[in-house]
């Protein structure tokens, strides 16, 4: 089931912070939930940082937060994170926690909560990229901290995003999805690059809870793709899969599993027209690794025996290679002047 359909069941409590009472913003999103118990708080933080939480419990039965982000809106891109070749590399988060209930995501081990909070001043966030790009010119990632196409009914992100980009010529966004949406009925721009999770299903049924199939993901890909808008396809992460029955596909192992995926992905995109491709095993911080594995201690991707290097956890060196080079080198053959991208420890 697609993010879309999850969030008419959900909510059974929506917090709101007492000075977005009667704001519209806010009104629009409780209109979608009249069944739902409102509860007026002071500030987000006095129920998403509350001691003692339950995160396994909370993602079964999230709750929504309404807050009015303060402080600092836009940050630097993080160490893990591509940068696609980017000097002025940020993001910025709208919307923290994700519908998505992937095993593998480091929001499990960064946010003490699983409940949803909805920014609903992004225009402030739009004042302050405004003063960085007076500066220079700024590619922001805005959809790392959530899924923004799979809320898209709901807020109504993507959409000012897109409006945002195209009224300032040196800004560049990437939205990142696993999504199988193809309904946005928006003029392309050449400056918001639409990019998709590609996983195999296996990963996906295993791991990636509640997220779209391979199958509607590259169907929305191609659609916006045809449609003129630029697409990459992020081959990232590469979670290793040993071949056997704990895959559920008796007898197959990661190169053939990643090797399937790629055949399906070929027949349904033109990938000559996909603007680029990133390519990247697991990776997470010591810290975030650390907090998952209290809260996911039966998930084979958490449990994993990473090896830590200069804080951050990834696979031994030498399976990483393999992984990312069988990837990369499936890729070329099939697109010899693909541009792929590929995250480097620095």
């Amino acid at each position: 089931m697609d993010g879309e359909d999850i969030f008419q069941n959900a909510f059974k409590h929506i917090y709101v912070e007492k000075e977005l009472l009667g704001n519209g913003k806010a009104d629009n999103i409780l209109s979608h939930f009249p069944d739902s118990r409102v509860i007026v708080i002071d500030h987000y933080k006095d129920v998403f940082n509350r001691k003692r939480q339950d995160f396994s419990a909370q993602r079964l039965a999230r709750n929504l937060i309404l807050a009015s982000k303060k402080g600092r809106l836009v940050y630097d891109g993080a160490p893990v994170c591509q940068d696609f070749g980017n000097s002025h590399f940020y993001y910025t988060s709208c919307i923290m926690n994700c519908l998505y209930d992937c095993e593998y995501c480091y929001l499990k081990g960064m946010y003490p909560s699983a409940n949803l909070v909805v920014f609903v001043n992004i225009e402030d966030i739009f004042k302050e990229v405004e003063e960085l790009l007076s500066k220079f010119p700024v590619y922001l990632c805005v959809s790392y901290d959530t899924d923004l196409m799979a809320l898209e009914s709901l807020t109504g992100f993507v959409s000012k995003w897109v409006g945002f980009t195209k009224s300032h010529e040196n800004l560049t966004i990437e939205i990142r999805t696993k999504c199988g949406r193809g309904d946005l009925d928006i003029e392309p721009c050449d400056r918001v690059i639409f990019a998709w999770t590609i996983s195999p299903d296996p990963v996906i049924k295993q791991y990636e809870h509640g997220s779209a199939r391979l199958s509607a993901r590259l169907e929305a890909a191609a659609h916006y793709l045809k449609s003129g808008w630029p697409v990459r396809l992020c081959f990232d992460p590469m979670i290793y899969i040993p071949g056997g029955h704990e895959n559920h596909m008796p007898g197959k192992n990661w190169k053939q599993v990643y090797s399937d995926m790629l055949e399906e992905v070929s027949t349904a995109i033109d990938m000559t027209k996909v603007r680029d491709f990133s390519v990247g095993s697991f990776r997470i911080s010591e810290a975030y690794l650390k907090n998952m594995r209290k809260v996911m201690p039966v998930s084979s991707a958490v449990q994993y025996p990473y090896i830590l290097d200069e804080g951050y956890y990834h696979y031994p060196k030498k399976l990483t290679e393999e992984m990312e080079s069988f990837l990369t080198s499936k890729i070329i053959k099939i697109c010899p002047d693909a541009k792929i991208f590929r995250w480097e420890e620095t």
